[in-house]
């Protein structure tokens, strides 16, 4: 697994007009590519009468999943240079659907690429990145006595604080970086004079 990686920051959609064909763009963060496959078919439904809907998408970390669609476009004018687009950016879990309005006039195998490449990378630039990091789940527990003071120095330190549990003890789950883990328990052990139990858990990505 990579330390991190770069996703969509949101989900939107921007127009371009090229030789009188509107491209118009939609891009969505995407957790699977079951969620993808939704996105453009929820990207035809909008647009019933357009003559071409290309999509890419890059799922995984590691970008594992690849997939892209001329939809009807010469092969390797749409879909390729929409999913080189993504790949050139580096992004993840994402899925772009680029909905063509014929305007009556040929743009030729080297004009759909750059029109159709073009328009992701516009529409990246208008909604912009963020960056997910990988972190270990961590979970504390404490007394009530001390739990207050251990959940303000989490979050005055900037730890990811995900959930607060109460119940005959406190229970605190954070995300922290690996590379932490050990400066972290003894921080812990010093903060509670020992008496916390630290419980490691699984691996996930997120904003730390």
């Amino acid at each position: 697994m990579p330390d991190q990686y770069r996703t969509l920051a949101r989900a939107g959609v921007h127009e371009t007009e090229i030789n009188k064909s509107r491209f118009i763009c939609a891009l969505a963060p995407v957790a699977s590519e079951t969620e993808a496959q939704d996105f453009i078919a929820r990207v035809r439904k909008e647009h019933p009468g357009a003559r071409h809907h290309c999509f890419a998408y890059v799922i995984g970390a590691e970008g594992g999943v690849q997939k892209a669609s001329d939809d009807g476009e010469p092969g390797g004018t749409a879909g390729v240079p929409m999913l080189q687009m993504l790949v050139r950016r580096e992004v993840r879990y994402v899925v772009a659907v680029v909905t063509r309005y014929f305007g009556g006039i040929k743009l030729g195998a080297g004009g759909l690429i750059r029109a159709y490449g073009g328009v992701v990378g516009e529409t990246l630039d208008a909604l912009g990145t963020i960056t997910r990091q990988r972190f270990r789940l961590v979970t504390v527990t404490v007394d009530h006595q001390r739990a207050g003071r251990v959940e303000n120095d989490l979050r005055t330190t900037g730890r990811a604080v995900r959930e607060v549990t109460y119940g005959a003890e406190v229970r605190i789950e954070i995300g922290l970086p690996e590379a932490e883990l050990d400066a972290f328990r003894g921080w812990l052990a010093d903060a509670t004079a020992g008496t916390a139990l630290l419980e490691v858990g699984g691996e996930a990505y997120g904003d730390l």
